[in-house]
């Protein structure tokens, strides 16, 4: 529940006041009358007045001017409606330092078992595609709503070679722009969710690495497509090759200078658990769409109900309305 206009509950004061001021008017009330009455003579010649039940139709009021306040707030409930018609590129990174054992069993395994999860996490009619890349990108499986052919893309991934960010993320625009257009001539949301380790160290078209990824951000930013990025590993991550042991630490600054240039989200995940948190948050995202739903008028017709409800009682227990 959230009010849209929260700074109107500042007027439930007003029935607090009233609160106040009723209490204080039977105290003064109770008070007068043994000062200036006999109260043998007005125990017998007083009408029988109710007790308890002649406080009911003001507590009842005050409830219901309270419930009417809310409904003045514009409360609302927030629902999450799943997107029936999105498309998501999983983009993730197989070069040869994906094999560093800093993440259990290691980052390309960890990966692989956090975006399975993903990608049964999000709703059917969204579509998913998978984007690998090491020295060169591919993509493996072209965005669809079949998760049966996805999940055993993902687990046929293997390490080595270098790191084609760029390209990566071209090929990821690509594959987004690729999608048919609805009938309604509505081109459905695209969203990118790139997965590395480290730094880019292949460029293309000549530029740097960076240069290279640098571009195909802007690319990616001027189509409307958020990538978001997550970077494996920690700083003691090494390889071993030819015997030889090589750092290979993570670059969490790399992955999110792409996602800031794209107006994405970063983030880095040290270890599987962080993975499994990671792509929760990430499908939440991509996967639904939040709504506030108004729920004003369930405040308003209570408060009113309440309302008549404190006048009967009020006629029926006091003979009168104040």
């Amino acid at each position: 529940m959230t009010f849209l206009a929260s700074w109107r509950l500042v007027f439930v004061v007003a029935p607090l006041l009233l609160l106040g001021a009723y209490l204080w008017a039977q105290r003064g009330r109770r008070a007068a009358a043994v000062r200036f009455s006999s109260v043998d003579l007005l125990a017998s010649v007083a009408p029988r007045r109710p007790g308890w039940q002649r406080h009911v139709p003001a507590g009842v009021l005050l409830l219901g001017l309270v419930s009417v306040v809310l409904g003045f707030a514009e409360p609302a409930n927030v629902v999450r409606t799943a997107k029936q018609r999105a498309t998501v590129v999983l983009t993730l990174d197989t070069s040869g330092s994906m094999v560093a054992t800093d993440v259990t069993p290691d980052r390309l395994a960890a990966a692989q078992q956090a975006a399975r999860r993903f990608v049964q996490a999000l709703p059917p009619g969204v579509q998913v595609g998978l984007v690998s890349f090491s020295t060169n990108a591919s993509v493996l499986v072209a965005p669809t709503t079949d998760r049966a052919t996805l999940l055993a893309a993902i687990n046929g991934l293997q390490p080595g070679g270098g790191t084609a960010t760029a390209s990566a993320i071209n090929l990821s625009l690509q594959a987004i722009r690729a999608v048919p257009v609805a009938k309604n001539d509505a081109k459905a949301p695209g969203t990118v969710v790139l997965m590395s380790d480290g730094s880019p160290t292949i460029g293309e078209n000549g530029m740097s690495p960076s240069e290279s990824t640098s571009n195909e951000s802007a690319n990616a930013k001027a189509a409307g497509v958020k990538i978001n990025t997550i970077a494996f590993g920690t700083a003691d991550g090494t390889v071993t090759i030819g015997g030889e042991l090589i750092p290979v630490p993570a670059d969490p600054d790399a992955m999110a200078q792409i996602a800031s240039a794209t107006g994405g989200r970063t983030f880095s995940a040290q270890s599987a658990g962080q993975l499994k948190s990671v792509y929760n948050e990430i499908g939440r995202a991509v996967g639904y769409d939040v709504h506030h739903r108004d729920v004003t008028a369930w405040f308003i017709g209570i408060g009113l109900v309440l309302l008549v409800l404190a006048s009967a009682g009020a006629l029926v227990w006091n003979q009168r309305l104040v």
